[in-house]
Protein backbone atom coordinates (compact mmCIF):
# COMPACT_ATOMS: atom_id res chain seq x y z
CA UNK A 1 0.00 0.00 0.00
CA UNK A 2 1.16 3.53 -0.84
CA UNK A 3 -0.58 6.19 1.23
CA UNK A 4 -0.33 9.72 -0.18
CA UNK A 5 -3.36 11.42 1.40
CA UNK A 6 -1.76 12.81 4.53
CA UNK A 7 -3.47 16.19 4.23
CA UNK A 8 -6.76 14.34 4.80
CA UNK A 9 -5.45 12.35 7.75
CA UNK A 10 -2.23 10.72 8.90
CA UNK A 11 -1.54 7.24 10.19
CA UNK A 12 -1.44 7.41 14.02
CA UNK A 13 2.09 6.84 15.31
CA UNK A 14 2.66 3.58 17.17
CA UNK A 15 3.61 5.38 20.37
CA UNK A 16 0.45 7.51 20.06
CA UNK A 17 -1.66 4.35 19.88
CA UNK A 18 0.17 2.90 22.89
CA UNK A 19 -0.33 6.09 24.88
CA UNK A 20 -4.05 6.19 24.12
CA UNK A 21 -4.40 2.50 24.98
CA UNK A 22 -2.56 3.03 28.25
CA UNK A 23 -5.04 5.76 29.17
CA UNK A 24 -8.04 3.64 28.28
CA UNK A 25 -6.88 0.55 30.17
CA UNK A 26 -5.06 2.01 33.19
CA UNK A 27 -5.93 5.72 33.57
CA UNK A 28 -9.60 5.70 32.63
CA UNK A 29 -10.81 8.02 35.37
CA UNK A 30 -12.81 11.16 34.73
CA UNK A 31 -10.34 14.07 34.92
CA UNK A 32 -12.90 16.07 36.90
CA UNK A 33 -13.04 13.42 39.65
CA UNK A 34 -11.14 14.15 42.84
CA UNK A 35 -9.82 10.64 43.51
CA UNK A 36 -6.50 9.22 42.28
CA UNK A 37 -7.84 7.85 38.99
CA UNK A 38 -9.29 11.26 38.19
CA UNK A 39 -6.08 13.05 39.13
CA UNK A 40 -4.05 10.61 37.01
CA UNK A 41 -6.29 11.36 34.02
CA UNK A 42 -6.04 15.10 34.64
CA UNK A 43 -2.26 14.81 34.55
CA UNK A 44 -2.42 13.74 30.90
CA UNK A 45 -4.47 16.83 30.09
CA UNK A 46 -1.94 19.06 31.83
CA UNK A 47 0.99 17.45 30.05
CA UNK A 48 -0.55 17.80 26.59
CA UNK A 49 -1.74 21.35 27.29
CA UNK A 50 1.81 22.32 28.21
CA UNK A 51 3.33 20.60 25.17
CA UNK A 52 1.04 22.45 22.77
CA UNK A 53 1.56 25.74 24.63
CA UNK A 54 5.34 25.36 24.63
CA UNK A 55 5.34 24.51 20.93
CA UNK A 56 3.81 27.86 19.96
CA UNK A 57 5.30 29.94 22.78
CA UNK A 58 2.45 30.57 25.20
CA UNK A 59 1.13 29.55 28.63
CA UNK A 60 -0.80 26.27 29.14
CA UNK A 61 -3.93 28.02 30.38
CA UNK A 62 -4.44 29.54 26.92
CA UNK A 63 -4.90 26.10 25.28
CA UNK A 64 -8.41 24.65 25.17
CA UNK A 65 -9.23 21.09 24.06
CA UNK A 66 -12.00 20.45 21.52
CA UNK A 67 -13.19 17.56 19.36
CA UNK A 68 -11.11 18.81 16.43
CA UNK A 69 -10.27 21.83 14.31
CA UNK A 70 -13.81 22.14 12.94
CA UNK A 71 -15.13 22.69 16.44
CA UNK A 72 -12.19 24.96 17.29
CA UNK A 73 -12.88 27.23 14.32
CA UNK A 74 -16.64 27.24 14.93
CA UNK A 75 -16.05 28.14 18.55
CA UNK A 76 -13.61 30.87 17.60
CA UNK A 77 -15.69 32.51 14.88
CA UNK A 78 -19.16 32.17 16.35
CA UNK A 79 -17.97 32.85 19.88
CA UNK A 80 -16.11 36.00 18.88
CA UNK A 81 -18.94 37.29 16.67
CA UNK A 82 -21.41 37.13 19.55
CA UNK A 83 -19.13 39.18 21.81
CA UNK A 84 -17.32 41.61 19.49
CA UNK A 85 -19.71 41.89 16.54
CA UNK A 86 -21.70 45.01 17.41
CA UNK A 87 -24.00 47.32 15.47
CA UNK A 88 -21.17 49.47 14.18
CA UNK A 89 -18.65 46.59 13.91
CA UNK A 90 -20.04 43.94 11.62
CA UNK A 91 -17.18 43.34 9.17
CA UNK A 92 -15.19 40.09 9.00
CA UNK A 93 -12.28 39.69 6.57
CA UNK A 94 -11.18 36.28 5.33
CA UNK A 95 -9.58 34.63 2.31
CA UNK A 96 -11.52 33.11 -0.57
CA UNK A 97 -9.90 29.69 -0.03
CA UNK A 98 -10.64 28.85 3.59
CA UNK A 99 -11.43 25.35 4.81
CA UNK A 100 -15.12 24.44 4.93
CA UNK A 101 -15.20 24.76 8.73
CA UNK A 102 -14.38 28.46 8.38
CA UNK A 103 -16.05 29.09 5.04
CA UNK A 104 -19.41 27.61 6.07
CA UNK A 105 -19.37 29.23 9.50
CA UNK A 106 -18.77 32.65 7.97
CA UNK A 107 -21.54 32.04 5.43
CA UNK A 108 -23.88 31.37 8.36
CA UNK A 109 -22.78 34.58 10.07
CA UNK A 110 -23.33 36.43 6.80
CA UNK A 111 -26.95 35.29 6.81
CA UNK A 112 -27.24 36.76 10.31
CA UNK A 113 -26.24 40.20 9.08
CA UNK A 114 -22.46 40.23 9.33
CA UNK A 115 -20.48 41.62 6.40
CA UNK A 116 -17.97 39.08 5.06
CA UNK A 117 -15.12 40.34 2.86
CA UNK A 118 -13.45 37.48 0.96
CA UNK A 119 -10.00 38.43 -0.32
CA UNK A 120 -9.04 36.85 -3.65
CA UNK A 121 -5.54 35.79 -4.73
CA UNK A 122 -3.81 37.77 -7.45
CA UNK A 123 -3.36 36.61 -11.05
CA UNK A 124 -0.41 34.45 -9.93
CA UNK A 125 -2.47 32.68 -7.28
CA UNK A 126 -0.75 34.50 -4.42
CA UNK A 127 -2.37 36.46 -1.63
CA UNK A 128 -1.09 39.98 -1.05
CA UNK A 129 -0.97 41.25 2.52
CA UNK A 130 -1.93 44.74 1.33
CA UNK A 131 -5.32 43.47 0.18
CA UNK A 132 -6.21 42.37 3.70
CA UNK A 133 -4.88 45.57 5.27
CA UNK A 134 -6.75 47.82 2.83
CA UNK A 135 -10.00 45.92 3.41
CA UNK A 136 -9.85 46.58 7.16
CA UNK A 137 -11.37 49.65 8.75
CA UNK A 138 -13.02 50.82 11.96
CA UNK A 139 -16.05 48.57 11.33
CA UNK A 140 -13.90 45.40 11.22
CA UNK A 141 -13.84 43.22 14.33
CA UNK A 142 -12.41 39.92 13.03
CA UNK A 143 -9.91 38.57 10.48
CA UNK A 144 -9.69 34.82 9.86
CA UNK A 145 -6.95 33.39 7.62
CA UNK A 146 -5.57 29.89 7.22
CA UNK A 147 -1.80 29.53 7.29
CA UNK A 148 -1.58 26.75 4.67
CA UNK A 149 -4.41 26.15 2.21
CA UNK A 150 -5.28 22.47 2.30
CA UNK A 151 -5.99 21.68 -1.38
CA UNK A 152 -2.91 23.11 -3.11
CA UNK A 153 -0.61 23.79 -0.15
CA UNK A 154 -0.26 27.50 -0.85
CA UNK A 155 1.01 29.56 2.08
CA UNK A 156 -0.96 32.66 3.04
CA UNK A 157 0.86 35.74 4.43
CA UNK A 158 -0.67 35.38 7.90
CA UNK A 159 2.33 36.61 9.94
CA UNK A 160 2.69 39.81 7.90
CA UNK A 161 -1.04 40.55 7.87
CA UNK A 162 -1.43 39.92 11.60
CA UNK A 163 1.61 42.03 12.54
CA UNK A 164 0.48 44.97 10.43
CA UNK A 165 -3.14 44.75 11.56
CA UNK A 166 -2.01 44.60 15.19
CA UNK A 167 -0.20 47.91 14.74
CA UNK A 168 -2.88 49.68 12.73
CA UNK A 169 -6.06 48.23 14.27
CA UNK A 170 -5.12 46.71 17.64
CA UNK A 171 -8.75 45.93 18.53
CA UNK A 172 -9.37 43.59 15.58
CA UNK A 173 -9.46 39.92 16.64
CA UNK A 174 -7.13 37.66 14.62
CA UNK A 175 -7.88 33.97 14.01
CA UNK A 176 -5.73 31.45 12.15
CA UNK A 177 -6.59 27.94 11.00
CA UNK A 178 -3.15 26.34 11.40
CA UNK A 179 -4.20 22.76 10.74
CA UNK A 180 -1.98 22.14 7.70
CA UNK A 181 0.90 24.17 9.13
CA UNK A 182 1.22 22.97 12.73
CA UNK A 183 4.27 20.73 13.21
CA UNK A 184 5.08 21.12 9.50
CA UNK A 185 5.96 24.81 9.30
CA UNK A 186 7.02 26.97 12.25
CA UNK A 187 3.91 28.25 14.07
CA UNK A 188 5.07 30.69 16.75
CA UNK A 189 3.15 33.51 18.39
CA UNK A 190 6.25 35.71 18.40
CA UNK A 191 6.10 35.70 14.60
CA UNK A 192 2.33 35.52 14.19
CA UNK A 193 0.48 37.54 16.87
CA UNK A 194 -2.82 35.66 16.64
CA UNK A 195 -5.62 35.87 19.18
CA UNK A 196 -7.01 32.46 18.25
CA UNK A 197 -5.45 29.43 16.51
CA UNK A 198 -7.16 26.17 15.51
CA UNK A 199 -5.29 22.83 15.69
CA UNK A 200 -6.07 19.20 14.84
CA UNK A 201 -4.44 16.04 16.20
CA UNK A 202 -5.07 13.65 13.33
CA UNK A 203 -3.10 15.76 10.84
CA UNK A 204 0.11 15.17 12.84
CA UNK A 205 -0.11 11.41 13.49
CA UNK A 206 -2.49 11.80 16.40
CA UNK A 207 -5.97 10.28 16.61
CA UNK A 208 -9.18 11.60 15.06
CA UNK A 209 -11.64 13.24 17.43
CA UNK A 210 -9.54 15.79 19.24
CA UNK A 211 -8.04 19.20 18.58
CA UNK A 212 -7.26 22.43 20.34
CA UNK A 213 -7.93 26.14 20.27
CA UNK A 214 -5.42 28.71 21.44
CA UNK A 215 -7.18 31.70 23.02
CA UNK A 216 -5.06 34.71 23.94
CA UNK A 217 -5.47 35.93 27.50
CA UNK A 218 -8.13 38.62 27.70
CA UNK A 219 -10.09 37.42 24.67
CA UNK A 220 -13.75 36.74 25.45
CA UNK A 221 -15.98 34.42 23.48
CA UNK A 222 -19.39 32.91 23.98
CA UNK A 223 -19.48 29.08 24.26
CA UNK A 224 -21.44 27.23 21.61
CA UNK A 225 -22.12 24.37 24.05
CA UNK A 226 -23.49 24.55 27.58
CA UNK A 227 -22.89 22.13 30.41
CA UNK A 228 -20.20 21.60 33.03
CA UNK A 229 -17.11 23.57 33.92
CA UNK A 230 -14.58 21.62 31.87
CA UNK A 231 -12.15 23.69 29.78
CA UNK A 232 -13.05 26.86 31.71
CA UNK A 233 -16.74 26.32 30.86
CA UNK A 234 -15.92 27.44 27.30
CA UNK A 235 -16.00 23.87 25.99
CA UNK A 236 -18.00 21.79 28.52
CA UNK A 237 -18.09 18.00 28.46
CA UNK A 238 -15.75 15.31 29.77
CA UNK A 239 -12.44 15.56 27.94
CA UNK A 240 -11.39 12.65 25.68
CA UNK A 241 -8.30 11.86 27.75
CA UNK A 242 -6.93 8.97 25.62
CA UNK A 243 -7.15 11.05 22.43
CA UNK A 244 -5.67 14.11 24.11
CA UNK A 245 -2.82 12.05 25.56
CA UNK A 246 -2.17 10.75 22.05
CA UNK A 247 -2.20 14.35 20.78
CA UNK A 248 0.51 15.21 23.28
CA UNK A 249 2.58 12.23 22.24
CA UNK A 250 2.29 13.26 18.59
CA UNK A 251 3.51 16.77 19.45
CA UNK A 252 6.40 15.30 21.45
CA UNK A 253 7.44 13.15 18.50
CA UNK A 254 7.30 15.92 15.91
CA UNK A 255 8.36 19.14 17.58
CA UNK A 256 12.11 18.57 17.65
CA UNK A 257 12.73 17.92 13.94
CA UNK A 258 10.43 20.29 12.09
CA UNK A 259 13.29 21.82 10.07
CA UNK A 260 14.69 18.43 9.01
CA UNK A 261 11.25 17.15 7.99
CA UNK A 262 10.56 20.37 6.10
CA UNK A 263 13.76 19.96 4.08
CA UNK A 264 12.98 16.31 3.42
CA UNK A 265 9.44 17.14 2.26
CA UNK A 266 10.79 19.86 -0.04
CA UNK A 267 13.13 17.34 -1.63
CA UNK A 268 10.22 14.91 -2.17
CA UNK A 269 8.07 17.65 -3.66
CA UNK A 270 10.78 18.66 -6.11
CA UNK A 271 11.37 15.02 -6.98
CA UNK A 272 7.66 14.52 -7.74
CA UNK A 273 7.40 17.75 -9.71
CA UNK A 274 10.32 16.64 -11.87
CA UNK A 275 8.64 13.30 -12.55
CA UNK A 276 5.35 15.00 -13.40
CA UNK A 277 7.06 17.50 -15.69
CA UNK A 278 8.28 14.58 -17.81
CA UNK A 279 4.74 13.17 -18.09
CA UNK A 280 2.54 14.50 -20.94
CA UNK A 281 -0.79 16.19 -20.18
CA UNK A 282 0.01 16.96 -16.53
CA UNK A 283 -0.74 20.48 -15.33
CA UNK A 284 0.59 21.59 -11.92
CA UNK A 285 -1.97 23.52 -9.85
CA UNK A 286 0.20 24.03 -6.77
CA UNK A 287 2.69 26.85 -6.30
CA UNK A 288 6.21 25.66 -7.12
CA UNK A 289 8.10 28.45 -5.33
CA UNK A 290 8.93 27.06 -1.87
CA UNK A 291 8.52 30.51 -0.32
CA UNK A 292 4.82 30.47 -1.15
CA UNK A 293 3.87 26.82 -0.77
CA UNK A 294 4.04 24.00 1.75
CA UNK A 295 6.26 21.17 0.51
CA UNK A 296 3.81 18.63 1.94
CA UNK A 297 1.11 19.07 -0.72
CA UNK A 298 1.18 18.84 -4.52
CA UNK A 299 -1.97 19.40 -6.60
CA UNK A 300 -2.00 18.63 -10.31
CA UNK A 301 -4.45 17.79 -13.09
CA UNK A 302 -4.28 14.84 -15.45
CA UNK A 303 -5.84 16.29 -18.60
CA UNK A 304 -8.73 14.33 -20.04
CA UNK A 305 -9.32 12.07 -17.00
CA UNK A 306 -11.75 13.10 -14.28
CA UNK A 307 -10.37 13.07 -10.75
CA UNK A 308 -12.68 10.36 -9.45
CA UNK A 309 -11.81 8.02 -12.29
CA UNK A 310 -8.05 8.43 -11.81
CA UNK A 311 -8.39 8.22 -8.04
CA UNK A 312 -10.14 4.84 -8.26
CA UNK A 313 -7.68 3.62 -10.88
CA UNK A 314 -4.82 4.41 -8.49
CA UNK A 315 -6.77 2.79 -5.67
CA UNK A 316 -6.89 -0.43 -7.71
CA UNK A 317 -3.08 -0.30 -7.53
CA UNK A 318 -3.29 0.30 -3.74
CA UNK A 319 -2.13 3.89 -4.17
CA UNK A 320 -4.24 6.32 -2.15
CA UNK A 321 -4.49 9.99 -3.10
CA UNK A 322 -7.25 12.61 -2.98
CA UNK A 323 -9.23 14.63 -5.48
CA UNK A 324 -9.23 17.64 -3.13
CA UNK A 325 -10.26 18.40 0.42
CA UNK A 326 -11.55 15.29 2.20
CA UNK A 327 -14.22 17.43 3.86
CA UNK A 328 -15.77 18.24 0.48
CA UNK A 329 -16.42 14.51 -0.21
CA UNK A 330 -15.77 14.99 -3.91
CA UNK A 331 -17.89 18.13 -4.30
CA UNK A 332 -16.36 21.22 -5.86
CA UNK A 333 -15.00 23.53 -3.17
CA UNK A 334 -14.27 26.54 -5.38
CA UNK A 335 -10.67 26.73 -4.16
CA UNK A 336 -9.12 25.88 -7.53
CA UNK A 337 -11.46 28.34 -9.23
CA UNK A 338 -10.16 31.05 -6.90
CA UNK A 339 -6.68 30.24 -8.19
CA UNK A 340 -7.90 30.72 -11.79
CA UNK A 341 -7.82 26.99 -12.59
CA UNK A 342 -10.43 26.36 -15.35
CA UNK A 343 -13.24 23.91 -14.58
CA UNK A 344 -11.93 21.48 -17.20
CA UNK A 345 -8.70 21.10 -15.19
CA UNK A 346 -10.32 21.38 -11.75
CA UNK A 347 -12.45 18.34 -12.68
CA UNK A 348 -9.22 16.42 -13.26
CA UNK A 349 -7.33 17.54 -10.13
CA UNK A 350 -5.42 15.12 -7.91
CA UNK A 351 -3.92 16.03 -4.53
CA UNK A 352 -0.85 14.18 -3.26
CA UNK A 353 0.24 14.89 0.31
CA UNK A 354 3.38 13.57 1.98
CA UNK A 355 4.44 12.43 5.40
CA UNK A 356 7.94 11.74 6.70
CA UNK A 357 7.38 8.09 5.70
CA UNK A 358 6.89 8.88 1.99
CA UNK A 359 9.73 7.57 -0.18
CA UNK A 360 11.02 8.40 -3.66
CA UNK A 361 10.25 4.84 -4.71
CA UNK A 362 6.59 5.39 -3.80
CA UNK A 363 6.54 8.55 -5.90
CA UNK A 364 8.09 6.62 -8.80
CA UNK A 365 5.31 4.03 -8.53
CA UNK A 366 2.67 6.78 -8.31
CA UNK A 367 3.78 8.45 -11.54
CA UNK A 368 4.19 5.09 -13.26
CA UNK A 369 0.59 4.22 -12.29
CA UNK A 370 -0.65 7.60 -13.53
CA UNK A 371 1.05 7.03 -16.88
CA UNK A 372 -0.52 3.58 -17.09
CA UNK A 373 -3.86 5.14 -16.21
CA UNK A 374 -3.47 7.70 -18.96
CA UNK A 375 -2.85 4.96 -21.49
CA UNK A 376 -5.65 2.67 -20.30
CA UNK A 377 -8.36 5.18 -19.35
CA UNK A 378 -8.00 7.50 -22.35
CA UNK A 379 -7.88 4.46 -24.64
CA UNK A 380 -11.15 3.20 -23.14
CA UNK A 381 -12.78 6.60 -23.70
CA UNK A 382 -11.77 6.67 -27.34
Amino acid sequence: MIYLDNAATTRPAESVIRKAGECMSEHFGNPSSLHKLGLDAELYLKQTRKMIADSIGTEPETVLFTSGATESSNLALRGIASVYGKRNKKKIITSAVEHASVRSTLAMLEQQGYEIIRIQPDENGRFQADDFIQAADETTFLISMMRVENETGRILPVPEVFRRIRKKYPDIILHCDAVQAYMKLPVKLKDMPADLISFSAHKIHGIKGTGALYIRKGIRLTPILTGGKQEKSIRPGTEAVPLIAGFGEAVRLMQDNITERLESAQHKKEYLLNLLSETPDIIINSETDKNFSSPYIVNFSVKGIRSEIMLHYLESKEIYVSSGSACSKGAKSGVLSAYHVPDSLADCAIRVSFSEDTTEQELDLLVQAIQEGQANLIHKKS
